[in-house]
């Protein structure tokens, strides 16, 4: 398995500019290329302070010229504010200037604020979604395809643009929706899952989602490739462990105003800050989350790999107002400390191996 970062890009109270988020992202990415680690996720929001990258694909264009190795991923492409055709050969087109280092994040999107302003319902948002699945891969392994559904028609097209990865880049979609995981398990795909301010109870609860619908698919749930994101710090400073999750109750704070559509704003795109009903206090954020000091986090994360049993575990960087260069310096300490241990833990009986084909085959 391997290990990445997510970058959500946020703008809390203006404490930097937007062009400074920006910088500050492609920065880390350099860096986690340098320090070996496997991808860099770039998650997309529009029109307030909760994530300034509205282009995931755009993000992943510029961070592979200054990168070599590291894979580069939407976290997520929200598939219905898209055109299909144009969605189709802009993934091409990133795929050709990464070299083939795109991993196609996709999900359907949760927040009516975003929709509104783009004109589209929520409410279809499934739906487009699964359509907008069936052109992609459509779109990106045949050389002209078309398509009648009910939200998406597209005539008799070729795409000009051809991804380097054949039969078309990976695939990650991100939802814990029963008919998404489905979709990904038949086709082949990856599964991406959220922990949230959840713990080993709710990873629990997915890995089990998960192995319920691939059997039900006649597929070995073990062969299901899944990735995990997780809001993570390891710090033998307490200092920075607090300032870390004060961000990442910030985060959820936004998240969940937007989601439930209570979002105050402040000034132009700036959500205000609030209590929500039903949130975790920060003591059992600590509890749950992969944070406090290095060993516990070490200790944390293993238990969590055990638990869903990911083939992908990537955490969170940029948060809220956290400092940068602090963040820089948590990205060295995982890479040189706690990825090395975490590995040499699983190394003898890797949590996510795959049972033998035959074994599928018998079993299906």
């Amino acid at each position: 398995m391997d290990f990445g970062i997510f970058i959500l890009m946020q703008q809390r109270n203006k404490h930097k500019t937007s062009h400074q988020i920006l910088r500050d992202a492609v920065e880390q990415t350099r860096l986690a290329d340098e320090l070996g680690f496997g991808a860099a996720w770039y998650a997309e929001h529009h029109f307030s302070n909760y994530g300034m990258c509205s282009s995931p694909l755009t993000m992943i264009a510029h961070c592979a010229a200054v990168t070599r190795n590291i894979r580069l991923g939407t976290g997520i492409v929200v598939a219905p504010l898209y055109t299909p055709a144009r969605l189709i050969a802009d993934v091409a087109m990133v795929d050709q200037l990464s070299n083939g280092r795109l991993n196609l994040g996709i999900g359907s999107g949760y927040q009516h604020f975003e929709f509104e302003r783009f004109g589209v319902s929520l409410d279809t948002a499934k739906g487009r979604t699964f359509e907008i699945l069936d052109m992609l891969e459509m779109g990106l392994k045949q050389p002209k395809f078309s398509y009648d559904g009910e939200f998406y028609q597209q005539p008799m097209s070729a795409i000009s643009q051809r991804a380097v990865q054949q039969p078309m880049p990976p695939m990650w979609i991100t939802s814990v929706d029963p008919a998404f995981i489905s979709r990904a398990v038949k086709s082949g795909h990856h599964v991406f899952v959220s922990g949230g301010d959840g713990g080993l109870e709710k990873l629990a609860g997915t890995r089990a989602l998960i192995d319920k619908v691939a059997q039900a698919e006649g597929k070995d749930p073990a062969a299901v490739p899944v990735g995990l994101l997780r809001a993570a710090y390891a710090s033998n400073d307490k200092a920075e462990v607090e300032a870390y999750l004060d961000c990442a109750r910030y985060q959820r704070r936004i998240a969940v105003s937007l989601k439930r559509r209570t979002a105050q704003i402040a000034d132009d795109y700036q959500v205000e800050e609030g209590i929500v009903e039903g949130e975790p206090s920060l003591d059992e954020m600590r509890a749950l989350l992969p944070v406090g000091s290095i060993d516990t986090v070490i200790e944390r994360v293993v238990k969590e790999i055990r638990t869903l049993k990911p083939v992908h575990y990537c955490f969170q960087t940029q948060m809220g107002d956290f400092d940068h260069k602090t963040m820089l310096r948590q990205l060295e300490t995982w890479a040189k400390v706690i990825i090395p241990a975490v590995r040499q833990e699983i190394a003898n009986d890797p949590p996510h191996r795959a049972a033998e084909p035959a074994r599928e085959l018998a079993a299906a």
